[in-house]
């Protein structure tokens, strides 16, 4: 019983979902957006594999939105990473100690689980006639270290959906 309960912890901290912050542009009335493009040099920091597969995921996602991409965009998109090693918090601690009137002690650590890459994906929208940032989304997330192409797909999918779920930004009508 005891080791369900262990694995069931596992598989829980296993299981973190990112994290996503938002910024926009508070005077741009975004409902005039209708059509997007993506940047010719989008996607510093990634493979050539990993932009096809975000630049499809946004795009299924904005269409969804009812927007259309455009050879004459209202915006342009643009998408970078950033990728770290990620802490290992994921350990069992072997220990032996000894007593009496002289301390002795021998400490150690065994990782668990796959080593994982803490990931930073940014997207951002620009205004396609003033070349203004008007809207930004940054998500924070782990990646296993070795994943197949299909694991890859699985993990920008629930990424982008993620950040695209603060686009267009509600805005909040203050009364006067």
């Amino acid at each position: 019983m005891k080791l369900i309960k262990y694995l069931f912890l596992l598989l829980l901290v296993s299981c973190s979902s990112s994290k996503v912050v938002y910024d926009y542009d508070s005077k741009v009335d975004f409902t005039t957006y209708k059509t997007f493009n993506f940047f010719d040099d989008v996607g510093n920091g990634l493979n050539e594999l990993d932009i096809k597969r975000i630049t499809r995921e946004l795009t299924v996602g904005l269409q969804q939105k009812g927007m259309k991409l455009s050879e004459t965009p209202d915006i342009y998109i643009n998408f970078l990473s950033k990728e770290k090693e990620a802490i290992r918090r994921n350990s069992i601690g072997v220990g032996i100690g000894g007593g009496g009137n002289v301390g002795f002690g021998i400490s150690g650590g065994i990782p668990i689980g796959a080593k994982k890459v803490n990931q930073q994906l940014t997207v951002d929208f620009v205004e396609s006639k003033s070349n203004d940032l008007i809207w930004n989304g940054i998500a924070n997330s782990e990646v296993k270290e070795k994943t197949s192409p299909e694991e890859r797909l699985m993990h920008y999918k629930k990424v982008i959906t993620e950040i695209l779920n603060g686009y267009p930004p509600n805005k909040k009508k203050t009364s006067k």
